[in-house]
């Protein structure tokens, strides 16, 4: 079908017509983008077949356990990936279809939302497109996290139905589904074989699976995520149909419901426990179905948790292993920890979860025995290695004062626990995971994050690639290592210049949607300087405005001020429930009220904010970047991904040596990046004594006073409304050391700005050095090291 023209076309206006009943002359995009999915599906259905009989003969396969796959669209890429794009963009072309305007129906699979979905959906791809046997397990959200509206620069949430029309990515295996419990209570049975435990009287959810194709580069290998909606189950006596309805769907409506309550932290608990449960009854489903026995799981079987969400698999494998197979203790802890991996991706105490007790306990109650028992014999282990010290064994306790931690848990059931950069699994060792590390140095290392360039520079910026392709060939586009040949071009005049044509073209493609979207005018010759990312205290959009407001104040009061003209564009979702970050977003829209309808600085500053940002929108803004904002206080940002995809595209890092900052500051050289702010150490010896004194640089420093002082005064707002800003940051200490690093960050910038305006071709050189030192962030190194190295796959 897709190897000869006449026949796809054909084809493809027959399915059409029968499947609408409508002439083809009069059919839609929406239409036409289904058909087009729909037969692209079909197409990779011999290979997804074959893909999956490969490995019912005995290879070792992982499945990626994740609350969050941030796919983004999928038409394209799978295109892509199946050498297919430009053939079908021509054939359509001459049905009068755009393929581009076919993407562009497609909704963004609202599964995901930041770094966290955006990696598990990176190391599917590269999982895939490495001929690995690797599979995703996650949530089928209803509504995702939420869709983001501005009203008067305030967020505001919507439910984002990007279901409404149905997902022709999925299949629905209803013959596939779980019954999941939960409540109810524990039955003990004694017998002659010992003392046996059974589920009773429980509240039952049916998760149902729907299964999704995933496409490595080269279509050789189809590999599978599976993601689980819940729906009613027959097992649960319905006494209120309605009630049971809406809390079961409740399950799998929305990532990250609210907890701020005990109703939301059921919720929470329940995801989580919903996931892992469906996720470890169909891997041992398959196993089994496939010939394996059980005391061997480890050797064929690899289990990966994605931060500390999906930790409840661990005690749910030995419920399974204990309860329904009748393994002894010992047999099944062997298994369990040899089978599961886990990757933090925090250093901030808030995000290592904790459950209290008195929701845990109710809500799985037989998951608490199995809890409490792993707690008994860990802390039994600790006393023998430190007899006496009861403060350190509280400390490490999993379960302890009123609380199951679940990153204890994850690193006692593990036989591997990796940071995802190497500034971060230093800090884990010997910071916040010091005493685990101490107790078992062999479980820690590091694996460096990586983004799949087949997204993000082949989809995203196919202007770049072409002019890649024809400079250094086309073996980049299968091994991202292979950009190391544009090295030689730093100083080549011409290449440069063709660079330069590429980055104005995305520019000048960005300026047109934000005018489209924002109906703000930007001038593609003024540097494009970008922070899109979730919003957090931590990452620090605060600084970035803050810089913005005190920049249009230096250009207020000195009329012949010189500065290369400036496009700031924000984009970033704050969780519903985090006051302050929504109130950051406030603050970028005031500021932007203000700046972009001064006289004064009309073609120097112009603010933007992005409403709803997303892989999508993700793809427009990245290639168009001449700063990438990675400003984080240092310590605090794991790693950072964003920081890679803006790197791979030509952008030059502003940033502190936070993350993966610090590598690409090793691939790109100090000449190709702009570095500011406190080192970690520094930051994390500020923590120890109690942070500073921020009160000091606001007298000081008149320009930070002047500045802060706009925040309350009226210049922005008459109703308070960064009161709570202001107070962070001189009543309570500056928790993020933004007043502290603002004048490195400030002098940096103008640096930065300087060198885009003087000196054109040192600042294409910094292009041309970020790009060819971009390839060892593949996220196919980073999936090979965890195959070597943890999966034994």
């Amino acid at each position: 079908m897709f190897s000869d023209k006449k026949a796809f076309q054909e084809s493809f206006k027959k399915r059409l017509e029968q499947s609408y009943s409508i002439s083809f002359q009069d059919s839609t995009r929406a239409q036409q983008f289904v058909t087009l999915s729909n037969m692209v599906r079909e197409h990779i259905s011999s290979e997804w077949i074959e893909t999956n009989e490969r490995y019912r003969k005995g290879n070792k396969q992982v499945y990626y356990l994740s609350i969050e796959f941030l796919l983004g669209r999928l038409l394209g890429q799978n295109l892509i990936n199946l050498g297919l794009y430009e053939t079908l963009e021509t054939w359509l072309a001459d049905l009068n279809i755009p393929l581009d305007e076919l993407e562009e129906i497609e909704p963004d699979a609202a599964l995901g939302n930041g770094g966290l979905g955006r990696l598990a959906a990176c190391f599917l791809d590269s999982l895939a497109s490495l001929n690995l046997p690797g599979h995703g397990c996650g949530i089928r959200y209803k509504h995702g996290l939420f869709e983001q509206k501005m009203v008067d620069g305030f967020q505001m949430e919507l439910p984002e139905n990007w279901l409404r029309y149905g997902y022709v990515w999925e299949v629905r295996k209803s013959d596939l589904s779980v019954d999941v419990p939960f409540w109810g209570s524990v039955d003990v049975i004694e017998r002659k074989e010992g003392t046996k435990f059974r589920h009773v009287d429980a509240e039952y959810v049916r998760a149902v699976p729907h299964d999704m194709p995933v496409v490595g580069y080269g279509g050789e290998t189809i590999n599978t995520l599976r993601l689980w909606s819940a729906e009613m189950s027959t097992m649960t006596p319905m006494h209120d149909v309605l009630k049971y309805k809406r809390e079961t769907e409740a399950i799998s409506e929305f990532l990250y419901p609210d907890d701020s309550n005990d109703e939301g932290k059921i919720l929470r608990l329940k995801q989580q426990y919903f996931l892992v449960s469906a996720s470890i009854r169909s891997i041992l489903r398959r196993f089994l179905s496939n010939g394996g026995e059980l005391k061997e799981l480890h050797k064929h079987v690899a289990i990966h948790i994605n931060d500390t969400h999906p930790v409840l698999a661990i005690p749910e494998l030995m419920r399974l292993l204990l309860d329904e197979y009748q393994l002894s203790w010992d047999e099944a802890w062997h298994i369990t920890e040899r089978t599961f991996a886990y990757t933090n991706h925090t250093t901030l105490s808030e995000a290592l979860e904790r459950w209290p007790i008195r929701i845990f306990k109710p809500l799985l109650p037989r998951i608490f025995m199995i809890v409490e028992e792993i707690n008994e014999r860990f802390c039994k282990r600790l006393w023998e290695e430190y007899p006496g010290e009861w403060g350190r064994i509280e400390k490490m306790a999993i379960v302890a004062n009123g609380e199951v931690r679940m990153a204890h848990l994850a690193i006692a059931g593990s036989h591997s626990i990796n940071g995802v950069a190497w500034l971060h699994t230093e800090i884990l060792k010997n910071r916040e995971m010091n005493d685990f590390y101490q107790f078992q140095p062999e479980k820690f290392n590091n694996k460096t994050n990586g983004i799949t360039h087949r997204r993000w520079l082949l989809k995203a910026n196919p202007e770049l690639t072409s002019l890649l392709t024809e400079t250094i060939g086309d073996g980049f586009q299968k091994d991202a290592a292979e950009l190391s040949k544009l090295a030689p071009y730093a100083d080549d005049s011409a290449f440069l210049q063709k660079l330069w044509d590429v980055k104005t073209k995305r520019k000048e493609i960005l300026a047109k949607r934000i005018f489209e979207q924002n109906g703000v005018k930007v001038d593609p010759s003024s540097i494009f300087d970008v922070q899109v990312k979730r919003l957090h205290a931590y990452k620090r959009q605060l600084l970035n405005v803050l810089h913005i407001l005190a920049l249009y104040n230096k250009v207020k009061a000195d009329s012949s001020y010189q500065m290369a003209p400036r496009t700031f564009i924000f984009g970033a979702k704050a969780s519903p429930g985090y006051f302050y970050a929504k109130r950051i977003i406030k603050l970028i829209h005031s500021v932007a009220d203000l700046v972009n309808n001064d006289p004064a600085t009309k073609g120097l500053i112009t603010v933007v904010f992005m409403e709803n940002y997303r892989v999508s929108l993700a793809e427009d803004i990245i290639p168009a970047a001449d700063i990438s904002e990675q400003i984080s206080t240092a310590s605090k940002e794991a790693s950072g991904t964003g920081n890679m995809k803006f790197m791979m595209n030509g952008a030059i890092t502003m940033g502190t040596l936070d993350g993966a900052n610090v590598e690409i500051l090793e691939q790109t050289g100090p000449d190709n990046i702009f570095i500011f702010g406190l080192k970690a150490e520094e930051v994390m010896s500020y923590d120890k004594e109690g942070g500073y004194r921020s009160m000091d640089y606001y007298h000081h420093d008149p320009l930070i006073r002047r500045t802060l002082d706009q925040l309350v005064d009226g210049t922005l707002d008459d109703k308070g409304l960064f009161g709570v800003i202001y107070d962070s940051l001189l009543g309570e200490n500056d928790q993020y050391f933004v007043l502290k690093d603002f004048e490195s960050y400030r002098k940096t910038q103008e640096e930065a700005g300087r060198i885009y305006a003087e000196d054109q071709a040192r600042w294409r050189k910094m292009m041309v050095n970020n790009i060819s030192g971009s390839g060892i962030f593949s996220s196919d190194r980073t999936i090979k090291e965890y195959a070597k190295e943890i999966w034994n796959i």
